[in-house]
């Protein structure tokens, strides 16, 4: 992630009453962003933790999630399910009319969608690619002014495996995506019509089903791959 990005970043949340940052329920720690928390608290303003993509867990994970982050709340931006609450919520953290938002996180978790979710239209433009948003962009709901951001990885970050699966590189940038494949695999005992047992195996086994094969009939794994990675990062699986 670029200087610039991060920069664009500070000014957010130097001029936000509140900043929400956005977590995909499926992955929360992996998606918290510690060195942008830090950011937000040294300049004394108020997070509001926005946990996407809800209706793709259980209800024990979000019970367990809500102990842990507060205030917090739980959406489906797709279903439009929460975000009433999460308006209220956020009119009530702040006696400031209009409370400028600042909408932070990493790339791909969400952000625009919620943002469409809340405004009711597609204000923001969104993408299933990572980084889509290249800067900031304001959109006026009532008595709220949210300013959508890039999302933004931490200067530290280097784990690739933990970047694909949080949806923040794009497929076709990957490269070993069968291990990151395996490992989204070995979250379900049955996906796409196959019995995971051992996660190699059903790959293999998807990609004769999908169609997914190479010259001389041989499963394409690499392509299947990347396929399963897509459908995880889009909210498929």
């Amino acid at each position: 992630m670029t200087t610039n990005f991060w920069k664009v970043v500070n000014n957010v949340i130097r001029d936000a009453d509140i900043i929400l940052e956005v977590l995909d329920a499926r992955m929360i720690s992996e998606t918290r962003n510690i060195e942008l928390e830090d950011k937000i608290r040294s300049e004394n303003k108020k997070i509001l933790y926005v946990i996407t993509k809800s209706d793709l867990v259980d209800k024990k994970s979000v019970e367990r999630a809500k102990k842990e982050l507060n205030p917090a709340v739980f959406i489906s931006a797709k279903e439009h399910h929460g975000t009433t609450i999460l308006r209220h919520t956020i009119l009530k953290m702040t006696s400031e009319r209009p409370v400028r938002v600042g909408v932070v996180g990493y790339p791909n978790t969400g952000k625009s969608s919620l943002i469409n979710a809340l405004k009711g239209s597609g204000a923001a433009p969104v993408s299933s690619k990572a980084g889509f948003t290249k800067g900031k962009q304001f959109v006026r709901t009532s008595n709220i002014l949210l300013i959508d951001t890039p999302g933004v990885i931490p200067y530290k970050e280097g784990d690739q495996e933990k970047l694909a699966l949080i949806g923040s590189v794009n497929p076709e940038k990957i490269k070993d995506p069968d291990i990151i494949a395996a490992k989204i695999l070995a979250m379900f005992d049955d996906v796409y019509g196959v019995k995971v047992d051992d996660e190699y195996l059903a790959l293999e086994e998807i990609a004769i089903k999908k169609g997914k094969l190479k010259k001389g009939g041989e499963p394409d794994v690499d392509a299947l791959s990347r396929m399963i990675i897509r459908d995880w990062q889009q909210g498929k699986l």
